[in-house]
C-alpha cells in the first residue's frame, strides 16, 4: 500500500505546471521538490539556526497524554495551550493547560484554563488577540450529543493570569456557534478575521468569518460546497488552516478525511464570503492537521508533514513566493532527532502531530505534539527561510 501511495504521489508531481495551472488549481508544488526515496527527510535541507524546545515533558503517572500545541503572542510574551489527560486521547479527565514564555526558550509551569468534565472533555481551541485581551477558545464535546460533534467556548484575560468566566462564541444573528473551532483564525488586510469551524450535527468543516476584533461574536458561516464524503456525519474536508495568495485571494487547506493523502483546497476573492468547491491538489499530506501562512514579506508557507502515507514524520515547511507554486522548503524534524515513545495510551504512535504556527521576533515557530505526549516548538529564523542556493 505504501508502495502505491508513493508512485501516485511521485505521477502527481511530475505533472506539467501548465496542466494543473489549466484545472485552475488554487496552487500546487514544484515537481523536484520532494524526494519520496529520502524517507527520513524528504531532500529537503535543514535551516540555519533552527532550534527546538520543549514547553512540556510528561513523567510517569499524570499528563501522560499531550496534544493539540498552539502560539499565540500577548504582551511580549508567548502563549502556548494545548490538551492534557493522564493517559489516553479526549478522557474525562482531559483539560486545556496553557504556558507562556518571554523568550520562547522557558516556559512557566503550566496552568489550567478548563476542568475535567463531567459529560465530554474539553480541547484546546486555540487564542486570538486584538492587542488588548486575550482569548483562549474552549472545544467542548458532550458526551450526550448523539452525532459526535461540539460547541466552543471562550475565556479572556487582560493580563494572560486572570481570566473570565467561559462564554459562548456567537453567529452574526447572536445564536451559539455550535461547532468545534479550528486552531488557525488569522486576519485579512481589511481587518475581517477568517477561520474554519467544524458545524453540527456531527464534523462538517466550513470556513467562517467575522469582523469582530475580538473574534468572539459575529461569526457568519462562509458559502463553499463540501464534496462528497463517505459519512454524512463528518465532512471529506476537515481541520483546514489558510493563507492570503499574492493575488489577494485567500486559500484554506484542508485534511482529506477520504484518505488521498493530498491536501483539499479552497478559494475565496471576497474576504470569505464565499469559497470555491474544494479541489485535490498536487501537495502531499499525512492525512492529518497543519499549518499555513504568510511570512512578513507576504511569501506563504505551510508546515506539516508532506508526504503520502499516514506517518506523522518528519515535519516540513513548504515555501512558495506567491502562493501558487510551492518550489522549496525545509525540513524541521525527522526520525533522526525524534526522542521514544515513553508512555503507552489510546490513539499514541510516533510522530509529530497537528502543528500550528507563528511569526514572532523574527522567528517562525511550529508548535506540536511529540509522539502525543511532549508539547514542543521548533523555531527557524526567517533570515533563513531563503530560497537553497543550487547546486
Amino acid at each position: 500500500m505504501r508502495s502505491a501511495l508513493i508512485g501516485l504521489a511521485t505521477a502527481l508531481l511530475i505533472l506539467p505546471a501548465a496542466a494543473s495551472m489549466a484545472q485552475d488549481f488554487p496552487f500546487e508544488l514544484g515537481g523536484e521538490v520532494i524526494d519520496f526515496a529520502d524517507t527520513d527527510a524528504l531532500g529537503l535541507p535543514v535551516p540555519e539556526g533552527i532550534e527546538t524546545i520543549t514547553i512540556f515533558a510528561p513523567e510517569a503517572g499524570a499528563r501522560q497524554f499531550n496534544h493539540g500545541v498552539v502560539l499565540l503572542p500577548f504582551k511580549d510574551k508567548l502563549y502556548a495551550q494545548w490538551q492534557s489527560s493522564d493517559k489516553d486521547e479526549d478522557a474525562p479527565e482531559t483539560v486545556v493547560l496553557y504556558s507562556s514564555s518571554t523568550d520562547g526558550e522557558t516556559w512557566s509551569e503550566p496552568q489550567a484554563l478548563t476542568e475535567p468534565q463531567e459529560n465530554g472533555y474539553i480541547s484546546s481551541g486555540g487564542w486570538w488577540t486584538d492587542g488588548e485581551t486575550l482569548v483562549a477558545y474552549l472545544n467542548t464535546w458532550p458526551a450526550d450529543l448523539e452525532v459526535r460533534g461540539g460547541y466552543v467556548q471562550y475565556v479572556t484575560s487582560e493580563d494572560g493570569e486572570t481570566w473570565s468566566e467561559p462564554q459562548r462564541v456567537t453567529m452574526a444573528d447572536g445564536e451559539p456557534l455550535d461547532a468545534i473551532f479550528e486552531q488557525d483564525p488569522r486576519a485579512l488586510p481589511s481587518g475581517r478575521i477568517i477561520n474554519s469551524a467544524h458545524f453540527q450535527p456531527g464534523l462538517i468543516a466550513a470556513p467562517i468569518y467575522t469582523d469582530d476584533p475580538l473574534g468572539v461574536s459575529g461569526w457568519v458561516r462562509g458559502e463553499m460546497e463540501n464534496l462528497s464524503s463517505a459519512s454524512a456525519d463528518i465532512s471529506r474536508e476537515l481541520e483546514p488552516s489558510w493563507f492570503l495568495r499574492q493575488d489577494g485571494a485567500a486559500v484554506t487547506i484542508f485534511r482529506d478525511q477520504g484518505s488521498s493523502f493530498f491536501r483539499l483546497a479552497s478559494v475565496s476573492t471576497d474576504e470569505g464570503e464565499t469559497w470555491s468547491k474544494p479541489v485535490m491538489t498536487n501537495m502531499p499530506d499525512a492525512r492529518t492537521k497543519q499549518s499555513a501562512g504568510n511570512l512578513p514579506d507576504g511569501r506563504v508557507y505551510i508546515v506539516g508533514n508532506p508526504h503520502a502515507n499516514r506517518a506523522r514524520f518528519p515535519l516540513a515547511v513548504m515555501l512558495s513566493d506567491d502562493g501558487y507554486m510551492f518550489d522549496y522548503g525545509y525540513v524541521l524534524r525527522t526520525t533522526e532527532d525524534m526522542q521514544p515513545l515513553r508512555f503507552e495510551g489510546k490513539y499514541k504512535r510516533p510522530g509529530y502531530s497537528y502543528p500550528k504556527s507563528v511569526v514572532w521576533n523574527d522567528h517562525l515557530y511550529a508548535a506540536y505534539a511529540t509522539n502525543k505526549e511532549d508539547a514542543q516548538l521548533t523555531r527557524v529564523p526567517l533570515s533563513s527561510l531563503v530560497r537553497p542556493a543550487e547546486d
